[in-house]
């Protein structure tokens, strides 16, 4: 089964977001489990982490049908000591609040060399990370969305994700987020049936699809190559409706949380209806 969500809001707690998903229909769905734009924030409450999972089961809601986003400040390939020093504590705080709401996932960008490393050491850097915090939880999987490449970002490249998948030591606890818009202005083409058959056989040779754990589909108001992340409604973009009848109608895609992060929230209930009327 194709399980379609949104990125829905957890301001007042995030035992909200379940309540808010199934108010739009979702059958999945992304949250932030704290501010995204602060690098600390208080600890969940016992009576948060309860009212989230009885809110889940109200919902219909399994837990790794969620996809937990993590802050926006973290940069895990940061050249400077500091910075990343900061951003894996931040990350391992991000990983203990998925095992404590019960989650198995946690997507994030994977980072930026800021031109001050190369690409490689960036890369590795992820990658060790990654490791340092898989050290440090258990029951969370690591899933790294791939980026648009906009400035110094890394993750645009199907062989970028390959490469820090290869250097985590657990295998089991690593996974990929593919972000349509993001897929489409790295320059994946995804206009046509041939096209998505051509990209995902790509992602299949050098990442592979046991490592999708999860999606974020979104139209692209930029070009095809333009590594500009600015997302769309569904059809109003520059990639179109045939990709997402491909997604729902492919069953590779089957029982992963797929989220919209579409522009306009006011649609969300009706694009959760029109991708599900896509099937067969």
């Amino acid at each position: 089964m194709k399980r379609i969500g949104a990125h829905v809001s957890a301001s007042g707690g995030v035992e909200n977001a379940p309540l808010n998903a199934q108010k739009i229909g979702a059958k999945a769905f992304a949250l932030f489990t704290k501010n995204q734009r602060q690098w600390k924030a208080k600890p969940l409450t016992e009576k948060s982490i309860n009212a989230f999972k009885a809110n889940l089961i109200i919902a219909g809601i399994a837990p790794e049908h969620v996809l937990p986003h993590d802050s926006y400040l973290i940069n895990l390939g940061h050249p400077e000591q500091e910075g990343l020093d900061k951003s894996r504590a931040a990350f391992i705080d991000e990983m203990q609040r998925c095992e404590q709401l019960g989650l198995p996932l946690l997507n994030f960008h994977p980072g930026s060399h800021l031109k001050k490393i190369t690409e490689e050491k960036s890369l590795d850097r992820i990658a060790e990370s990654i490791n340092l915090a898989l050290e440090q939880t258990s029951g969370v999987i690591a899933v790294i969305e791939n980026t648009a490449g906009q400035g110094t970002n890394l993750g645009h490249r199907f062989e970028h994700l390959a490469h820090i998948i290869d250097k985590v030591e657990d295998k089991s606890r690593v996974g990929v987020c593919l972000d349509t818009c993001h897929t489409f202005t790295a320059g994946y083409d995804l206009r046509s049936r041939e096209a998505c058959d051509k990209t995902f056989a790509e992602f299949e040779s050098i990442v592979g699809f046991q490592y999708l754990r999860g999606m974020h589909l979104n139209d692209s108001k930029p070009d095809l190559g333009s590594r500009v992340d600015r997302h769309e409604s569904l059809g109003l973009g520059k990639i179109g409706m045939p990709c997402f009848d491909y997604i729902m109608n492919d069953p590779r895609f089957e029982e992963i949380p797929m989220v919209l992060e579409t522009i306009d929230d006011t649609l969300w209930p009706e694009e959760i209806e029109i991708l599900y009327g896509l099937v067969g």
